[in-house]
């Protein structure tokens, strides 16, 4: 398989799962630190894990194209910041539908992030300001995929 083939098979996977909301054997998981994953991106490459944090810095995004040619709609970035550092989390769009979705977060909101990371240097997308972009090795983005959002209430 080629590397555009895997990176378009690893899209399409991740996207078939938000988009279907195949139900998940939900366990409790420690939270990993965003520091470690920053330190170590190669071995969280595409790895699911769990997040906690506060948001910040929530941006909506306009509609988006994958490469198949539906729009998606709905979806946003935000930071979500641990005691120790900071990781972009993209939330996908819902696609092939129009819908107005708002984001599911505000800023200063304290969240558990269920996400799949994507790291730099092995290809694949991420969700930029400007839709889904092809990751170069110049960019370096390391980006959390999320796929649930739960509310930390303490």
């Amino acid at each position: 398989m080629t590397t555009s083939a895997r990176i378009v098979a690893s899209l399409i996977h991740v996207l078939l799962t938000l988009i279907a909301g195949t139900p998940r054997l939900v366990c409790a998981e420690e939270p990993t630190n965003i520091q470690q994953i920053l330190e170590e991106p190669r071995v969280y490459h595409l790895r699911h894990t769990t997040l906690r944090g506060i948001v910040r810095d929530v941006q909506p995004l306009a509609p988006y194209t994958v490469p198949n040619g539906d729009n998606c709609y709905g979806a946003y970035l935000f930071r979500l910041e641990d005691d120790e550092a900071t990781i972009p989390v993209a939330v996908l769009g819902i696609c092939g539908r129009p819908i107005v979705r708002d984001p599911e977060v505000e800023d200063g909101d304290r969240v558990e992030v269920s996400a799949t990371i994507q790291a730099p240097s092995h290809g694949g997308y991420y969700l930029s300001f400007k839709g889904l972009k092809v990751v170069t090795e110049q960019e370096g983005i390391v980006q959390a995929v999320a796929d649930r959002i739960l509310p930390i209430t303490e």
